[in-house]
């Protein structure tokens, strides 16, 4: 068995797509059109993020599930998102001394967590 994406349903997809591909920096893989609506994949690797847009949906926020993505500098990456008006919904925290970590919330309210492994 293999764990192949993630999916997010959202209300906006364009202002989805602005978040993950210009703040946490995901290239689009495919994009799919249909009656039930538009699809995109997005990843660098064997996962994806999988985003279905619904305007109609009711919004979940991710309060029990996150996203993590790893980064080479925790504070490169939170001058990056104070740059572009996106909070910071909690952190930085460091549990230990091999990790530092802060949440952000996506557009729909999915926790995303940006980590550097010290």
């Amino acid at each position: 068995m293999r764990y192949c994406w993630t999916t997010i349903i959202v209300k906006d997809l364009e202002r989805s797509l602005a978040f993950y591909c210009d703040i946490v920096g995901l290239p689009i893989v495919r994009q799919l059109s249909g009656a039930h609506g538009n699809i995109v994949f997005l990843g660098d690797g064997d996962t994806n993020i999988e985003l279905i847009e619904n305007p109609h949906a009711a919004v979940v926020t991710g309060n029990r599930i996150s996203l993590g993505f790893a980064v080479d500098s925790l504070d490169a990456t939170l001058e990056f998102v104070a740059s572009k008006k996106i909070d910071v919904e909690s952190g930085p925290f460091r549990p230990n001394e091999h990790i530092r970590f802060f949440y952000v919330l996506d557009p729909d309210g999915v926790r995303v967590q940006f980590s550097e492994s010290m």
